[in-house]
């Protein structure tokens, strides 16, 4: 079965362009003009990934990924003009996965979008469901709960946490975690590194100052910590 992409922007050549490229690789391709009809086809068709187009009318590319993240964690590559490093981490903060910027290479959009749809394959049944004191991570099912209570998280926030809580007590080193990003198309930068363990900390409704999840090993990485008796 065909991967349904979801294209939102409002530029009507630029939505063109991307649904006859991405038909001509065998995905399904959807559109919206803005963030307020994007709702109303995520909710009715479901697609498997998102390209998104920041500054649009009516409910921008921010107002939209925040509503998306109450919803789901399906993963959402920005693609923008706007290339302040600022508007980047402002995305990043909001959930988004990836970004690319405009103008950009087909084939290249293409390589960024399978290394975020491959995240979302279903991973071997072998030790599918990890669990560390109050979290479990279910690798089959690709959730992770905290207390039984779900924990929406995206793709790559589910990657990264995976990495960590299968070293569970262990130091992952920020180069390695770097290195994953890059090696599976994201941005491997430091700063975007913080960014999702920011986000991963938050929504664990994790302690900055008494972590009991993720603990900062500073000038090393990160620790995902054993459950505390």
């Amino acid at each position: 079965m065909a991967r349904k992409i979801l294209v939102v922007d409002d530029t009507i050549n630029v939505q063109v362009m991307l649904t006859d490229f991405l038909s001509s690789q065998d995905y399904e391709v959807l559109a919206a003009s803005d963030g307020r009809e994007a709702l109303e086809v995520f909710r009715q068709e479901q697609p498997d990934l998102v390209l998104l187009d920041i500054m649009m009318p009516n409910m921008d590319g921010y107002q939209f990924i925040t509503q998306l993240r109450k919803e789901s964690g399906i993963p959402v590559i920005m693609i923008t003009a706007r290339q302040q490093e600022a508007d980047l981490i402002k995305g990043f903060d909001l959930g988004a996965d990836d970004y690319i910027t405009k103008p950009f290479r087909m084939r290249e959009l293409l390589v960024r979008m399978r290394a975020v749809l491959r995240r979302t394959a279903t991973l071997s049944p072998l030790d599918e469901v990890i669990t560390v004191g109050e979290v479990a991570l279910d690798r089959s099912r690709h959730e992770v709960t905290k207390n039984g209570t779900p924990v929406v998280l995206t793709p790559l926030e589910f990657k990264i946490l995976e990495l960590l809580i299968q070293s569970h007590g262990k130091v992952v080193r920020r180069v390695d975690l770097g290195m994953y990003l890059m090696e599976n198309g994201f941005t491997g930068s430091e700063a975007t590194l913080k960014i999702h363990i920011h986000n991963l900390r938050s929504k664990l409704e994790d302690d900055l100052e008494q972590p009991r999840f993720i603990e900062t090993v500073f000038g090393v990485g990160y620790r995902f910590m054993e459950p505390q008796e």
